[in-house]
């Protein structure tokens, strides 16, 4: 069930989002609430601290954790740029999250929307509930900027390199016998 708050706290992970960008980090944000109060906030960090659990809902569970000295986290409303994976999920599904909201979709690695299947599994004792598509938008184009210049810096890279490569040659790199 959407909520009022839903929107500004959504806006919140936004920046954070841009945060994990600016270091280069896909730009993931995430924060949670409980009465209204932020209690815990992260950014991706797996690049940058060569972790790769250093998700934005891992690295905001931690900081909630610890800004409460209490790992579970009751009443709880977790909210994310992108759709949380099943590393993530886990996570939330541990700390006892009471609520998940995301923004955009995840289609490969999603497991709410994306692949509900996950969630049909036996073996979790305790669902949160979910919502989806908040700042959708919003969301979904900071990711694909993102990865529109990671691609476009890549091209630039490698073409660089082919012209350094042939810019050294001279006459003498051709062979013709």
């Amino acid at each position: 069930m959407l909520e009022d708050n839903d929107t500004f706290w959504m806006k919140k992970a936004l920046t954070f989002a841009e945060q994990a960008a600016e270091v280069g980090e896909v730009p993931v944000g995430a924060v949670l609430v409980r009465d209204g109060k932020l209690i815990g906030a992260g950014w991706n960090q797996p690049i940058s601290t060569h972790d790769p659990s250093a998700h934005a809902e891992i690295v905001a569970l931690r900081d909630a954790a610890k800004n409460v000295s209490n790992y579970r986290l009751p009443d709880a409303t977790l909210y994310v740029t992108i759709e949380p994976c099943t590393m993530c999920f886990g996570a939330m599904v541990h700390a006892r999250v009471s609520r998940i909201v995301f923004g955009a979709l995840e289609p490969k690695a999603g497991v709410l929307a994306s692949h509900p299947e996950v969630l049909q599994c036996d073996i979790y004792n305790h669902i949160p509930e979910w919502d989806g598509g908040i700042c959708a938008a919003e969301c979904s184009q900071m990711i694909s900027d993102f990865f529109k210049k990671r691609r476009a810096e890549k091209k630039a890279a490698k073409r660089a390199s082919q012209l350094a490569v042939g810019g050294n040659m001279g006459d003498e790199g051709i062979d013709e016998k």
